[in-house]
């Protein structure tokens, strides 16, 4: 059901900051503005229904607006309104322990989360707990189980609530801060680190070893990669009360705004200690390795060659980087390259593209001797099969090596230059034109 957004009348306009420390199982820091309702609670309640939640419609959205923080990524925001906490479990006034205990198991299987994925079911859980944890209490029960909570007070996280009973059993949310208390110190991978190289294109093209210098984090000898200072030990986080996570609850007309965040101080372990002096507490310090890298034939220009293991060194028990290398490759006087396939230009003279003749060439294997045809045409392409680049990763397989031809012609010519290629030209003109089946003279 949703709520209307309050008027201005439908208020007080007399504000109160109060700061309150709550012992919730989490050290919880609550702040928030607490706005007079006595002449308009009945009219309140009448709005609310007795509903056990206060719906997110417009009402809700309203209030963050007006009354809350913005919420942040990652923290769990939870909702409380006045509610009869008896109907919420759906039992009596007069229930005793182990009625108002054995309600909530029902309930609680039936409604958490990681079970119940309709609409709604959270927050349903989240009512429940908050209505045991009170109905379960005797100076809450006294307080607020006569038929509300009255001022929208948040109590404990529910998913603490629901470890107690099952043992932790789907307790988390995922991300939706389900998570309470200290986290284990989970190993963290080390990073990855980058290394840029130039090759000769024949060792680009046949591969080659080089011995390299890599600068990467790795663990501290003073510390040992605990990164707490020598004959200190850690002590509980002050912020959090060793919890790992802060608990901020806001105060709105029409409930209560509960945030629980990651502590920042301790980042969710519940300690904190002296760091080291020569890592600086993070149990790491940089260093230059030399290290022998195998470059494979056939890489090209921004290849990428992976080494696994060779980055910097992980946090609390975690697995090594790896080191990236990438590659770029010097031109060659001679050659060009496109993919598995090399260039080169060979120029003869008009005689020899006439005649024909054999040329020396240069190839990544040397110098090939090329034969070239006669009556070879300016800008022909002659090909020399499996004399180009290594396929990468694949044995006995190359690409070709291609020969464009450049027919040199003379800008001057000798007397006899000139004489026999006059006699070439009456020669020529002498010879018949075919056309066709039939010769014109």
């Amino acid at each position: 059901m949703a709520l209307a957004p309050p008027t201005a009348g439908s208020l007080a306009d007399t504000h109160t900051t109060q700061k309150v420390t709550s012992h919730l199982g989490h050290h919880v820091h609550s702040h928030g503005t607490v706005r007079s309702q006595a002449a308009h609670q009945c009219k309140l309640e009448h709005q609310l229904g007795r509903t056990s939640r206060a719906s997110w419609g417009s009402s809700a959205s309203y209030s963050r607006q007006r009354h809350s923080p913005r919420q942040k990524r990652g923290h769990s925001a939870i909702v409380y309104a006045d509610q009869d906490y008896y109907s919420v479990l759906g039992i009596s006034k007069n229930a005793d322990k182990q009625a108002i205990k054995s309600a909530y198991r029902q309930k609680a299987r039936k409604f958490h989360p990681d079970v119940n994925k309709e609409p709604g079911a959270e927050d349903t859980f989240k009512s429940i707990s908050n209505a045991y944890e009170v109905l379960s209490d005797e100076q809450k029960r006294l307080k607020g189980g006569m038929g509300g909570m009255g001022g929208g007070e948040a109590y404990g996280s529910p998913f603490d609530i629901f470890e107690q009973f099952f043992g932790g059993q789907g307790g988390g949310m995922g991300g939706m801060g389900g998570q309470t208390g200290p986290r284990r110190a989970r190993p963290i991978p080390g990073e990855d680190e980058r290394y840029d190289i130039q090759l000769d294109f024949l060792d680009a093209v046949f591969g080659t070893q080089k011995d390299i210098s890599v600068s990467r984090l790795e663990e501290c000898g003073v510390c040992t990669g605990s990164g707490v200072k020598a004959g200190t030990t850690a002590s509980t986080c002050s912020t959090c009360g060793g919890q790992g996570q802060v608990v901020t609850v806001q105060r709105t007309p029409i409930g209560a705004f509960q945030q629980i965040a990651t502590c920042a101080d301790c980042e969710g372990t519940g300690e904190r200690a002296t760091p080291c002096n020569t890592c600086g507490g993070d149990g790491r310090v940089r260093r230059t390795k030399k290290i022998s890298l195998n470059v494979p034939p056939g890489v090209d220009n921004g290849s990428r060659l992976r080494v696994r293991g060779e980055g910097s060194s992980g946090r609390k028990g975690g697995s090594q980087g790896d080191l990236y290398v990438f590659v770029r490759v010097k031109e060659h006087a001679d050659l060009r390259r496109e993919g598995l396939t090399v260039h080169s230009d060979v120029s003869v003279s008009y005689v020899d593209a006439i005649l024909g003749t054999t040329v020396k060439v240069t190839t990544v294997d040397g110098l090939v001797d090329l034969k070239i045809p006669g009556g070879t045409q300016p800008g022909t392409t002659l090909v020399m099969s499996k004399r180009g680049v290594p396929r990468l990763g694949v044995a006995n397989s190359r690409g070709d090596h291609q020969v464009h031809v450049r027919v040199e012609i003379p800008t001057k010519l000798s007397n006899d230059e000139r004489k026999i290629i006059e006699e070439l030209r009456e020669i020529q003109a002498k010879k018949p034109v075919k056309k066709k089946g039939f010769s014109i003279f």
